[in-house]
């Protein structure tokens, strides 16, 4: 592959770049520009990725015009950040690899990207093909197209380079439109060294209009939505990422205050409104959801993290039977209707249009809910809230994930547009329900799938995205699967704040080996490891913090200074349950030991 200084391509006003030798010829362009100006012409200026062949030259090339060029340490953790990018800005956020093992390493966060309906576009080099379908044993050979397709939206590959316009056009709307995700963009190495005209170049290029229309529901359906929560006596709003991802903000508040019904946000949907608002139900869920009559669903999808709409959490009798709820689902997907449990009232179109026209057809004569289920919930949320201020309120030695949480609640509330990611098992669930949230699409965490490894992908593209500083709360445990990238974080000298609880294993440190062998038990980690070692080691500061009082110090130092931090919270070891809060998803023996 050429270098950067012998590729010529064609800029905007048709100039040849430097290094082009012509004399009567007409300027040219080739593949690299193509792809750059492609992305470039659709308002695309960051690129995550990792380089190498085939594409170095390209990341050379795109930082050299202008565009963004943030390189990792491993291609997962790079397209984590590309997912997160484009639920943050609902642009696709493009992540670019090798060929093969580095492509294969992109197919996490691909497939992550298109469960969480985050866009997301993964662009690798790849061999040659027809080398690849004569399995020839070409360099990193692979069908990486084929393997793709069933992990993400849509996949696309482009073998000439006057096509490279409409395959990035193709990508970007495939990403963006109807139900976002993960798209697969394959560029064989052959196709950035070919050339064309810069003129024929130049109007190759499509710029995307509209890549994600507006989808208006239909009017009986909004009426019919809005005559069945009318009729409710125990009606619930739940929120999912969705809504958040809309950002559709301000109707969804409106909406949620003039109707007076109690809303429960999914962990990403946290901050739409504030967690401290009068009418969040999130500290009685346990009571809201069996108990609610009509649910309406805001992004928000009846799966394993809403028991799929059944079970004993909506009030049924086995985790099979249906509580008897009507639903009103407001989703893009009609398909999503009926997944798990019938739902009575289907608002199928983009939620910022759906909202506007619900919050439309409120009405100055709408009802507000009955006193009792208010008064009920309320109860049932103060009682809660007081027994979680007696937990917050402790100061044991060590430090355990209430006291040391209290202290990133605190941290939290005083920097509201502070970007917040979490991961782990006890450490996420435990932070989701103790860490108030007040602000929209600020809150990242693990999602659907629950997949650990994407702290510091998501942290380093959140502070890049948004910059404001970022706090990530990581298990130990959750730690380990992208740590590496604290040098990523020290390299472009990001504002994030790695907070780890550090407990020294797998959900607790205090298994034995049950065989009793010298290694230990394959929960354990190595007894108080030093991770702010890590930290210091590539330029940034590291804190050993084992009181609340060394951690608030800690973390109010990297907000103030934006340095990139790693605290290395000391907590019990016997702080922590085996697989946090989904226990029940983890099956056990019947052998007694």
């Amino acid at each position: 592959m050429g270098t950067a200084e012998s590729q010529v391509a064609a800029t905007s006003d048709v100039q040849q770049h430097p290094g082009t030798t012509t004399a009567a010829s007409s300027p040219v362009t080739d593949g690299f520009h193509l792809v750059i100006d492609a992305l470039k012409l659709n308002g695309i200026d960051t690129i995550f990725g990792l380089p190498g062949i085939p594409i170095t030259d390209l990341t050379r090339m795109a930082q050299a015009a202008g565009m963004r060029v943030i390189s990792f340490r491993h291609e997962q953790n790079a397209g984590h950040a590309a997912a997160i990018a484009g639920f943050m800005t609902q642009k696709p956020g493009i992540c670019l690899t090798v060929s093969a093992p580095g492509f294969l390493n992109g197919l996490v966060a691909l497939a992550n990207a298109t469960t969480n309906c985050f866009p997301m576009i993964l662009i690798s080099g790849s061999s040659e093909r027809e080398i690849v379908d004569l399995q020839q044993g070409d360099y990193e050979e692979m069908d990486q197209l084929a393997i793709a397709k069933p992990l993400a939206k849509a996949a696309f590959r482009v073998l000439h380079a006057e096509d490279i316009g409409v395959g990035i056009a193709r990508a970007i709307r495939a990403a963006a439109s109807g139900r976002p995700g993960g798209v697969y963009l394959d560029l064989p190495a052959k196709l950035f060294a070919q050339t064309m005209d810069a003129h024929a170049g130049r109007r190759s290029l499509i710029e995307v209009v509209d890549p994600a229309p507006r989808q208006f529901p239909a009017q009986d359906a909004v009426q019919r939505a809005l005559e069945l929560l009318k009729s409710a006596k125990r009606p619930l709003i739940l929120l999912g990422k969705g809504a958040a991802y809309a950002q559709a903000d301000a109707d969804i508040r409106a909406f949620v205050e003039r109707t007076g019904i109690p809303y429960l946000p999914m962990s990403m949907a946290k901050g739409l409104l504030p967690d401290t608002h009068e009418q969040s139900a999130a500290a009685a869920r346990s009571y809201a959801l069996p108990e609610a009559d009509v649910v309406m669903l805001i992004g928000a999808r009846l799966n394993w993290l809403l028991s799929h709409g059944k079970g004993k959490t909506w009030g049924g009798k086995d985790h099979k039977a249906w509580g008897g709820q009507k639903f009103v689902q407001v989703d893009i997907s009609p398909q999503e209707a009926d997944s798990n449990v019938r739902v009575d009232a289907p608002v199928v179109g983009d939620i910022g249009s759906c909202m506007s026209l619900l919050l439309a057809g409120i009405g100055p004569n709408w009802t507000r809910p009955p006193a009792d289920w208010l008064t009920a919930i309320a109860e049932r949320k103060a009682k809660n809230i007081a027994k979680m201020a007696e937990a917050l309120a402790k100061d044991p030695t060590p430090m355990n994930f209430h006291s040391a949480l209290a202290v990133v609640r605190d941290i939290v509330k005083a920097n509201p547009d502070a970007c917040f990611v979490n991961e782990g098992a006890n450490a996420l669930d435990f932070t989701r329900s103790i860490v108030d949230m007040y602000r929209p699409r600020k809150r990242l965490d693990v999602g659907t799938w629950g997949v650990m490894g994407i702290g510091m992908g998501f942290s380093v593209a959140a502070a890049v995205v948004s910059g404001q500083p970022v706090i990530a709360i990581e298990g130990d445990s959750a730690f380990g699967f992208s740590g590496m990238e604290v040098e990523t974080i020290c390299r472009y000298n990001l504002p994030v704040c790695v907070v780890i609880l550090n407990n020294n294993g797998v959900y607790r440190g205090t298994d034995v080996n049950p065989g009793g062998g010298p290694d230990v038990a394959p929960t354990v980690f190595v007894k108080n490891a030093r991770y702010e070692k890590l930290m210091e080691a590539f330029g940034g500061a590291g804190v050993h913090a084992t009181t609340p009082g060394e951690l608030r110090k800690a973390m109010e130092e990297a907000i103030r200074s934006r340095r990139p931090t790693l605290v290395n919270a000391v907590i019990d070891e016997a702080a922590g349950t085996e697989s946090g809060r989904i226990t029940n998803l983890n099956p056990k023996s019947g052998k007694k030991s």
